[in-house]
């Protein structure tokens, strides 16, 4: 997820987004405790949208 598209997002949005991302997180993280995982890339890429959609929250909290 880019950042202009969750600068598009309302508030609601983004903290859906959010739930959904660390729940993707939770499982990637435990396919690699398994040795399942096949891309581990895909670790490093969520943990960003997460800091991303986290700073849309805090900035959107913080206009209002």
């Amino acid at each position: 997820m880019k950042a202009q598209e969750t600068q598009k997002l309302d508030l609601a949005g983004c903290q859906t987004e959010l739930m959904q991302l660390l729940e993707e997180q939770f499982k990637l993280r435990m396919q690699h405790a398994t040795g399942q995982l096949a891309k581990t890339t895909r670790l490093r890429t969520v943990r960003r949208d997460i800091a991303r959609v986290r700073t849309a929250i805090s900035a959107k909290k913080g206009v209002q």
